[in-house]
């Protein structure tokens, strides 16, 4: 996060780079920082004729180059930008001749998502050296809650932890999934709204009693009345809770309660670090930990298996995906 404040604050000073070469898992950030070079760096007048926008599919390493060596006309700079660059990444370090020696009155974003650069080969030293090589990597589960405050607090927001959860287990970590959310919930909602699992349902469809948080906690928590109305709930609505999801998180959870059981210190902050949990829900697992001993979540990570391998309809005998929920939950909480 600071190295990203870092870069849009020396952009904005007018302290910009010949060479952005943005790469990583996390497609986020580099469609931002893209995005915000797109829009700051050239007045609306400039970028007629001195910003260009490239696609990896449609142009070779030389057409990028052709383009990056051209003068501005009546402008300091021009700027182009290569979205999708991942579609050239058999080529890439050709671009290694263009790095050694950019055009200072070129500013130059390679925009490469899903992808790294090998670190240890030219291209990616000469970056490093002659513009801004950066690297936007996934963000863990527990770390997504508070990227999620951070975007809200700079826009007037704010959100309880399990309305928060719920987007996560419902979104995965794909910031930008998770991003166009909250921009939807922020049209409707006036700012200084604290978001809750309410507004959650009421605006993305998400129901707060009947999700995967909710399950995962009343599975912890051996509630077998609310465990069976969740998994009627999914059974009937089987499209918005695909099963495969459910039994991942599940087993995500007594994968975790396993190490919590392995664990020397049980404190809160060393739980919280070594699952990479949220240090709220630490007492979840705590509480889990005492009705499910290390045997029974051994063999429950084996029952999770055996469900994952038939909702893929290897041994399923014709079993709906709803019953094969609710015969895995069966077996876990008896």
């Amino acid at each position: 996060m600071n190295r990203i404040k870092q870069i849009v604050e020396d952009i904005t000073s007018g302290n910009t780079q010949p060479i952005y070469f943005l790469m990583g898992e996390e497609a986020f950030y580099i469609d931002k920082i893209s995005d915000f070079i797109e829009q700051k760096i050239l007045s609306e007048e400039e970028k007629g004729f001195n910003q260009m926008v490239l696609y990896g599919r449609d142009v070779t390493i030389e057409d990028i180059e052709a383009n990056a060596k051209r003068f501005p006309m009546m402008a300091e700079k021009q700027v182009v930008i290569v979205k999708e660059a991942q579609d050239l990444s058999r080529t890439i370090e050709k671009l290694a001749t263009y790095a050694e020696n950019p055009q200072p009155t070129t500013v130059l974003v390679i925009c490469y998502k899903y992808k790294t650069l090998d670190k240890r080969k030219k291209l990616s030293k000469l970056v490093a050296k002659n513009g801004c090589l950066f690297e936007s990597k996934k963000l863990y589960e527990n770390q997504v809650g508070d990227w999620i405050n951070n975007e809200l607090d700079e826009k007037g927001y704010s959100m309880e932890v399990k309305a928060g959860v719920m987007l996560v287990e419902f979104l995965g970590t794909n910031l930008s999934k998770i991003n166009n959310e909250l921009e939807k919930l922020m049209l409707v909602l006036p700012k200084g709204t604290k978001i809750t699992p309410a507004h959650i349902e009421e605006n993305i469809g998400i129901s707060k009693d009947y999700n995967n948080f909710e399950l995962r906690k009343a599975v912890g928590e051996k509630q077998i009345v609310k465990v069976n109305q969740i998994a009627n709930y999914f059974a009937q609505n089987s499209r918005a809770n695909p099963l495969v999801m459910t039994i991942s998180l599940l087993n995500n959870f007594f994968t975790q309660l396993l190490l919590y059981h392995g664990l020397k210190d049980k404190g809160k902050i060393n739980v919280s670090k070594v699952l990479r949990i949220n240090p709220f829900f630490v007492n979840e697992y705590q509480s889990a930990a005492a009705k499910y001993p290390m045997r029974k979540v051994a063999q429950i990570i084996s029952l999770l298996r055996e469900a994952d391998l038939k909702s893929k309809g290897v041994g399923a005998n014709n079993l709906s995906q709803g019953d094969i929920l609710k015969e895995v939950l069966f077996k876990i909480m008896h």
